[in-house]
């Protein structure tokens, strides 16, 4: 007989490791589809926004110090290719490895919420039952099946289990990046930049211990090529190269319009994190959204028993946040559109001062 779980999660990052930490205490028995590896892990510009660490706080976690970063962040330099604009915003990020902080998370995961590595390559509904077909890597790769009374869709933007059993119009971007060894004498300000000739969305540039990222979100058609052309505009802007890349990375990403874009599920069909559409659609930080909606539907799952007031309860505690990621469509009309943002960059509203020479003491 196939292994029968009472709840399949598929996706184990930040939403799924959360949802099972928490809802393990239910007495179900979870299954935790985990797709990462060293080899394949999530492309992230890895930083820890103010939202993600009140959502740690919130659950009296302790961030280690092996998953941080050097160095830390408390400004970003936002760079205008189009109009030659610079200014410094202060914030408050934290530098960190994105697939050193998901293991960690991982492992907080009890041990009786039994952890496939591998992927999930079909599922479908079967009366009252789910059936899932796992591509498992612990078990050179062969595939297997498991059967599930319900699925948790923790997977991403590339969610199987939205595009199964959804009718998925969310709008997608390619977010590309590429590592590149850090030379001398380079300044490491995490930059944001826009440049409106190859994309109506921001690219990233950080320092991440030894190593540059470069990478940002465009439409898919013709990504790459764009990602190019806004990489040799970036290196003309800043002065010098970049460099040859040791490594490229992409994946999809979403980016939500409208209310409709947040799926929360139902019929024994539950969705969390990007694969929900919750990621903010102004600045891509979706770690605070994935591990929020992920103790929020273990909570659900707690307080009911049948699919729909499960689906129900969780889509009521969601409703704060689905509200402030419809807010943050509307944060992103003033970031994106063209002659906004070079009126708020010019203004200096709310930028500041900073000293890019080292500051000399003592009498003058």
């Amino acid at each position: 007989m196939n292994p029968e779980f009472d709840i399949a999660v598929i996706g184990a990052g930040p939403a799924g490791s959360t949802f099972a930490r928490l809802a393990a205490s239910g007495g179900k028995r979870i299954l935790l589809i985990d797709g990462q590896d060293i080899y394949t892990k999530k492309p992230c510009g890895g930083l820890l926004a103010p939202d993600a660490q009140k959502v740690l706080a919130h659950f009296d976690l302790v961030l280690p110090k092996s998953v941080l970063a050097d160095p830390q962040i408390f400004s970003v330099k936002t760079m205008d290719l189009e109009k030659r604009l610079v200014r410094y915003y202060q914030r408050y990020y934290l530098n960190m490895d994105r697939y050193a902080f998901d293991s960690w998370l991982l492992s907080l995961v009890p041990k009786q919420v039994e952890v496939i590595r591998g992927k999930c390559l079909k599922l479908e509904r079967q009366g009252d039952r789910f059936r899932l077909l796992v591509n498992c890597r612990e078990r050179e790769n062969k595939e297997r099946e498991y059967v599930c009374r319900q699925v948790v869709g923790a997977d991403g933007a590339n969610s199987i289990v939205r595009r199964t059993f959804f009718r998925d119009r969310i709008f997608r971007y390619v977010a590309i990046q590429q590592w590149f060894k850090s030379g001398e004498g380079k300044n490491p300000f995490y930059s944001c930049i826009f440049d409106p000739q190859t994309s109506e969305s921001c690219s990233w540039l950080m320092y991440k211990g030894p190593y540059v990222i470069y990478g940002g979100c465009f439409s898919p058609r013709g990504c790459r090529a764009a990602f190019e052309k806004q990489k040799r505009r970036l290196e003309e802007f800043l002065g010098y190269e970049l460099g040859k890349p040791e490594k490229t990375e992409a994946c999809l990403t979403d980016r939500p319009k409208r209310a409709a874009d947040f799926i929360t599920g139902e019929k024994g069909v539950y969705l969390i994190g990007e694969a929900a559409g919750f990621i903010s659609a102004s600045s891509f930080e979706g770690i605070s959204s994935a591990i929020l909606s992920g103790s929020l539907l273990a909570a659900a799952f707690l307080e009911g028993e049948k699919p729909e007031d499960i689906a129900g309860k969780y889509r009521r505690k969601t409703r704060k946040l689905r509200l402030k990621l419809w807010m943050k469509m509307r944060k992103r009309w003033f970031m994106y559109t063209p002659w906004a943002r070079h009126w708020i960059m010019r203004s200096g509203l709310q930028s500041i001062d900073v000293h890019t020479n080292p500051i000399q003491s003592g009498d003058s």
